[in-house]
């Protein structure tokens, strides 16, 4: 059991949340670095302590890049990037002063814990959300910088890419029948099954889990491999030629990312 302290815009959506689970509501904007510590002010005042963070914030401005307007773009970035690094800047700070301070059962402070919700348009990429993928990937190197940053203060950051039926996903217009398809089938998974991903990276026994990429889908889990070099390209004889370069990047065939959106690797029925 955990007390939770949750945030949306949105006072009835929060509210409704808080009084399901016997939580605590907050309704202003977390993009806003102040509201974001604010935020967090309350649930430590409010529950003595604050152990995990769940970056869940998201809005869509779908558009294809030579059409997007620059103000959803900037809303995007706002909402869906610097508000999940304000609310991480802002636990980070009382997490690791909780360590200093000996919070936790006399064997050592390590129930730290961040959870960035993700997207795999942020991993493969996708027809018209350029703002939307571009904050999930920045999410991801987040992820990556924030476990760095918190490995000594024994704080672990995940992120997690959920397949399942959110607000978000209804929001979705399909462009064609693939999306179609693929909304259809996301729809069918409960959101349950994202959240004890969740729980699971919360326990004890996930101390060791950190700075990794995950997704779920309904009872299956991923683990995302990160971007590593598949390929080294030496010129042993000398400086590369541009021409030659371009043949050689070229014929490396298989050895390129395809370039797929994650509609043609996840279109298969989900396992509900």
């Amino acid at each position: 059991g955990v007390d939770v302290a949750g945030g949306s815009p949105d006072a009835s959506v929060a509210e409704a949340a808080a009084s399901e689970i016997g939580g605590v509501a907050y309704t202003q904007s977390i993009a806003n670095p102040d509201a974001a510590a604010e935020a967090v002010a309350m649930a430590v005042e409010r529950f003595g302590g604050l152990d995990i963070l769940v970056n869940n914030a998201a809005i869509l401005r779908d558009a294809f890049v030579f059409k997007m307007d620059p103000a959803d773009w900037e809303a995007v970035i706002r909402n869906n990037l610097s508000a999940p690094f304000f609310m991480l800047r802002a636990a980070a700070e009382v997490m690791r002063g909780q360590g200093k301070s000996g919070r936790g059962d006399g064997e050592g402070y390590d129930w730290g814990r961040v959870v960035n919700i993700i997207s795999s348009a942020g991993l493969y990429g996708n027809y018209g959300q350029a703002a939307y993928a571009s904050a999930k990937a920045g999410q991801v190197g987040l992820t990556r910088v924030a476990a760095l940053d918190l490995a000594r203060a024994k704080v672990t950051v995940n992120a997690v890419a959920p397949f399942a039926r959110t607000r978000v996903t209804d929001m979705i217009q399909p462009a064609n029948d693939e999306q179609a398809s693929y909304k259809e089938r996301a729809m069918k998974i409960e959101p349950r099954h994202v959240a004890n991903l969740v729980a699971a990276l919360c326990q004890p026994q996930a101390s060791s889990v950190s700075g990794q990429i995950l997704g779920v889908r309904a009872r299956e889990v991923f683990l995302f491999n990160q971007a590593r070099p598949a390929e080294t390209l030496a010129n042993q004889a000398g400086e590369w030629d541009p021409s030659d370069l371009a043949g050689v990047l070229a014929g490396c065939g298989d050895a390129l990312t395809p370039l797929v959106t994650d509609l043609e690797s996840f279109n298969t029925e989900p396992l509900i």
